[in-house]
This record gives C-alpha cells, structure tokens and sequence, in this order.
C-alpha cells in the first residue's frame, strides 16, 4: 500500500484528475448555461496544480512507489512548465469555443488528463511509468486533435495522430520490453548500472532498445524523420489544441527524453549521440525550409515547431549538464512565444477558421496595435532576436554545443536559423506594410481572456530574455545527467 509520503509527492496528477472528474460530473449542471465556469474551474485546478508542484519539491522532495516516480528539480520543472502550457491555452480558448458553438467541459477535462499524464512522465524514474504517463497524455490529446467533430479537417488530423500515434508508441514499447530482457529491470537508475557492466552482445540488444525508443520519442516531439504528422494535425486540431500540442506534449517527451538518454543510457552516449546529431540536422533544415514554402499560418508554425525541435536535439547531443539545461530553457521560452503567436492566430481565424493565410494578417499592425505588437515580439523571439527568451535559448544550446566540439552542428544550426528569419519577418512585413484585408476588418476587439493570453506570454518571453539567468540556474541545478 502507498503511504502518505508517496501519495503527496503525487499531489500535482491527483489534483488535476480530480479536477477533470469534476468538469465532467459538472457538465450536466452547467451546459450551454454557464461555460465559462469550465475555463474557470479549469485555471484554478492548474493553479492548484502548480501550488503543489512547488509545495512538494520544496517540502518533500525524493521517490514514491518504490522508486517508479522521482519528485526533484528536473520534474518540478516540467511540472510548472506543462501546466503554464495549460493555463495558455485555455485563456484563448474562451473566445474560440464560444465563437465556434463549442463549449462543454469536455475540452477541458480532457486537457487537464492529458497534462496529467504529463506531469507523471516528467517525475519517472521507470520506464513502466513513463508509458502510463505516455499514454494518458496521448490519448486525450487524440481525442483533442479532433474535438470539433462536425470539421472534417479536425476528424482527419485525430486520426491522423492517433494512427501514427500508435505506431510510435510500439515502437517505444518493443524497446521498453528489450531494456527488460537484457538487465532485468524497469528503473531508469538501476539500468543505467546494469548497461555500464554489460558484455557486448547485450549491449547490441541495448543500443536497438535505444534506436526504438528513439523513435517513439522522436515522434512525440515531431522530430525528423519521424515528423510526417505535425503539419496535417495541427492545420487540422482547432487552433488552441495546436498550439498546446507544439508545447506541452513535446516538452513532456523531451522531459522523458532527457531523462531516459542523459540516465539509462549515457554509458552508451557516444553510440546514441551520432543519431541525435543527424535527426538534430534534419529537424532544422527539414522544418526551415519546408517552412519557406507555406502560407497558411498554422503549418507555416507546424514546421516551424520541426525545425525548434532539432534546436532542443542540438542541446540532448551535446551530453552534457549545461545542454540539459539549454534544453529546459529554450522549452520553457519555446512554450510563451509559441502559444502567444498561437493565440494570435486563433484570434483572427474566425468562425470555422476561415481567415488562416498569411495574407489575411495584413493592417493587423493599424487596426489592431496591441494585437501586432505582441505577435512582433513572439516572432522576433522565435527568430532569436536579442532581449528576447529565443536569443539565449538558442545562444546557450549552441555555446553548449560548442563546449563538447560539436561545430559542425552549431554552424550548419546557425546557418538554420538564419534560414528562420525570412518566413517569420514575411509575417510582420504583411502585418504593418499591406492594407487592412478582410479578417482584420471583421476580428472582434480583443476580450479580457486573449489579452491575457497575449500579454502574458510576451512579458514571458522578455522576461526569459532580459532575466534569463535565474531560470538558467534552477536548470542547471536540475539537470538529469548523473556523473
């Protein structure tokens, strides 16, 4: 039986399960009547949620359940982190739902068990508990990707990602049984030990087991070659949906990524460090420049999202403390400028998301200054401007990869990111060079929610790049990597 001390370093899961239960109990009550009370119910239980993730690392930190959950910096992290992601997106999604005719506890009763899920893959230490906490996150979002069910292109991005889903998810779970049958256990730590003594021809069955579970990861975080799916889901999910699909789940699996490759399997890190660095150089280039081609808004984002996940890669095959913590920052900046030029999207896309071409941004900067302003300062983040959370994401993942000889990496990276710069200022120049088109003309003025979601987010990001260091350290202190 758990005792106290394991059921309160589980605190943060519990509170947004109950929570969720709740919404869905609640539905009958306030349908069509009250909907906004979700998105209320919905803050506070993330609130709640984020109270304990700090209470319990502050207060208790260490193991529960036999050592299957780890409460420490690194899960703290990503705890807050995946619930931030949430608080993001339901800002928005009150004036999105409702424009849509949408709104039932549903929606959030399903984010709230899909960051759930994220917060336990986060805090495992077993490899058991990562797949629980794999398939809780993946499931709800599924079923998020195709949440406006009268939307055909909604129904096809849910099963889209639910097919290719389970794919990946096979993948990782071939490797998990083959990590089982070479040393006898689950625990990230004890395998770690296990492979450092192991004879070459388990360390064959190990390296494959590393390969599979690559992919599987890989997929979550719509890494090359495995990102095939982002660009139709998110064109597809409902805009708020996207935008917390390219943050939270992706930083979860990074989390566990982190985790399972900078633990149990640094012994072998020279062996998985060549194939994080190709699928590094693939993601950029890939995603960049199939981003150059795009006009429509959310797959322009959608490959943007490819090719900022081969800059976290740059950061894992680096294999070394400070690329942990690059990594960690540049998620956490990653998370405010993303869902900030998300919400924006959503804000002008209108009822049954009509206006999602670049062009229909044009005037947004005269009819709507606040609105452009907060967008300039999420796209200039995601360039890498200076003073901004995307110039030193990006300045300590390449100075980490510069540390451990990586050059060639972080200048083909550079050379990316440059590449970066020309579909993104595309955007600003339609937004204050092009007279005021149809969808600025009809976007409502903004409600309390989306300036929220707005202004949250950019002060976010400045933050991160006037005041990065203080993020930095705990990242640092928090690193996985055990010497």
């Amino acid at each position: 039986m758990p005792g106290s001390t394991d059921l309160i370093r589980f605190l943060p899961e519990t509170i947004l399960t109950i929570f969720g239960t709740l919404l869905m109990i609640l539905d009958p009550i306030f349908h069509r009547r009250s909907s906004k009370a979700f998105g209320h119910l919905t803050l506070l239980g993330l609130l709640a949620g984020i109270a304990a993730s700090a209470w319990v690392y502050l207060t208790n930190p260490g193991t529960a359940f036999g050592g299957m959950i780890v409460v420490d910096g690194f899960a703290t992290f990503f705890r807050v982190l995946v619930m931030g992601v949430g608080i993001l997106t339901v800002l928005p999604s009150y004036g999105f739902l409702a424009r849509q005719d949408a709104e039932t506890s549903e929606y959030h009763a399903l984010l709230l068990f899909s960051i759930a899920g994220q917060g336990l893959m986060a805090a495992s230490n077993d490899l058991i508990m990562v797949f629980i906490g794999l398939e809780i996150s993946s499931i709800a979002s599924y079923v998020l990707a195709g949440y406006l069910r009268d939307d055909k292109r909604a129904n096809e991005a849910s099963l889209k990602y639910f097919l290719l889903g389970s794919f990946a998810t096979a993948f990782f779970l071939y490797g998990v049984a083959l990590i089982y049958g070479t040393t006898g256990t689950l625990n990230l730590t004890t395998v770690r030990a296990a492979v450092s003594t192991q004879n070459t021809p388990n360390l064959i069955f190990t390296g494959v087991a590393a390969a599979l579970m690559f992919v599987g990861l890989g997929f979550k975080v719509s890494a090359s070659p495995f990102q095939i799916w982002a660009p139709d889901v998110y064109q597809g999910a409902p805009t708020p949906v996207a935008a917390f699909l390219s943050a939270g789940p992706k930083a979860a699996a990074f989390a566990v990524f982190l985790r399972i490759f900078m633990t149990a399997f640094e012994p072998i890190g020279p062996s998985w460090q060549k194939l994080v660095w190709i699928s590094a150089l693939l993601s950029m280039t890939i995603g960049n420049f199939a981003a150059l081609l795009q006009n429509n808004v959310k797959r322009l984002l959608a490959y943007s999202s490819i090719a900022h996940a081969g800059y976290v890669l740059v950061a894992v095959a680096s294999r070394s403390d400070a690329g942990a913590a690059a990594a960690m920052f540049y998620l956490a900046a990653y998370a405010f400028m993303n869902i900030g030029a998300f919400a924006v999207v959503s804000h002008l896309s209108g009822k049954g998301e009509r206006y999602l071409s670049v062009d229909d941004f044009a005037g947004l900067g005269q009819k709507q200054p606040l609105t452009a302003a907060m967008l300039s300062i999420f796209l200039l983040s995601l360039i890498g401007v200076p003073l901004t959370g995307g110039f030193f994401g990006k300045f300590y993942i390449f100075k980490a990869a510069l540390e451990q000889h990586l050059v060639w990496l972080t200048v083909l990276g550079l050379l990316n990111s440059a590449v970066a710069a020309y579909y993104y200022l595309r955007i600003l120049v339609v937004m204050y060079m092009y007279e005021p088109g149809e969808a600025v003309s009809e976007a409502e003025p903004l409600s309390l929610g989306l300036a929220a979601a707005l202004i949250l987010p950019a002060l976010g990001t400045l933050l991160l790049g006037i005041y990065p260091t203080w993020v930095l350290n705990f990242a640092g202190k928090s690193s996985p990597l055990i010497h």
